[in-house]
């Protein structure tokens, strides 16, 4: 029996099983997983021509200066910022007739709440015709 100095081998790991699992994981995670996109406010945003829009109706305009004070009709209207207010002017204004067409005319410094505060009032009157006036671009593309 010879039981001299045998030479040990250091285990061979194979790592190719290792890596074929971790590729399957994450091609198994890339395709389950779901990217969805939820929002409160549906927005039909307009697009952009050089022409303007003929309308049929006689629009109704409020319009937001850069302070965030609202006019109606070149006059100043005293809105407290709530919800209930602005409601009130806008169904005192455009009467029962949801069809009729809202134009927001708000400068580019106004304040954003001001603007939300008319979109959302105008949602939930049923107002359904509602525009953002905006001044043609003077740079050519």
């Amino acid at each position: 029996m010879n039981l001299g100095s045998k030479k040990k081998e250091s285990p061979d790991v194979n790592l190719t099983p290792l890596i074929d699992v971790v590729f399957l994981l994450l091609i198994f995670f890339m395709v389950s997983t779901t990217f969805k996109k939820d929002t409160a406010i549906k927005v039909d945003l307009p697009e952009a021509s050089s022409k303007q829009i003929k309308q049929k109706k006689k629009a109704f305009e409020i319009v937001v200066d850069a302070k965030g004070r609202y006019f109606l009709n070149n006059k100043e209207q005293l809105v407290n910022q709530k919800i209930k207010t602005m409601m009130q002017i806008l169904s005192k204004n455009l009467g029962k007739d949801s069809k009729k067409p809202l134009i927001i005319r708000a400068d580019s410094n106004a304040p954003h709440g001001a603007v939300v505060l008319i979109m959302d009032a105008a949602r939930q009157l049923g107002i359904v015709n509602l525009s953002i006036a905006t001044t043609p671009s003077k740079a050519k593309e």
